[in-house]
């Protein structure tokens, strides 16, 4: 199993646009993933749904995990997405 963690730097947080483009490269990336807050259960970040209700606000932290060949990678990329300020 997979861990990386990532700080959100969109301005809105991860919701509405964000939260749809970051579901949609997630949904690509042919690994399940999961994403969590501190003390929170993770949820599928496949889901559009599941990931608003992580309330995730821009400088939160949040826990990305995956399994599988060349999962680090895919979370790599996934943070860099969360990370990123430009994303909107």
């Amino acid at each position: 199993m997979s861990e990386l963690r990532a700080v959100v730097g969109f301005e809105t947080g991860l919701h509405a646009r964000p939260a749809a483009a970051f579901v949609r490269r997630v949904a690509t990336c042919g690994f399940p993933v999961t994403i969590a807050k501190e003390g929170r259960e993770p949820v599928d970040a496949a889901s559009i749904l599941q990931v608003l209700t992580l309330g995730a606000n821009k400088g939160d932290e949040v826990i990305l995990r995956s399994a599988g060949e060349g999962a680090d990678d895919v979370l790599a990329q996934l943070a860099a997405m969360l990370s990123d300020t430009s994303v909107t």
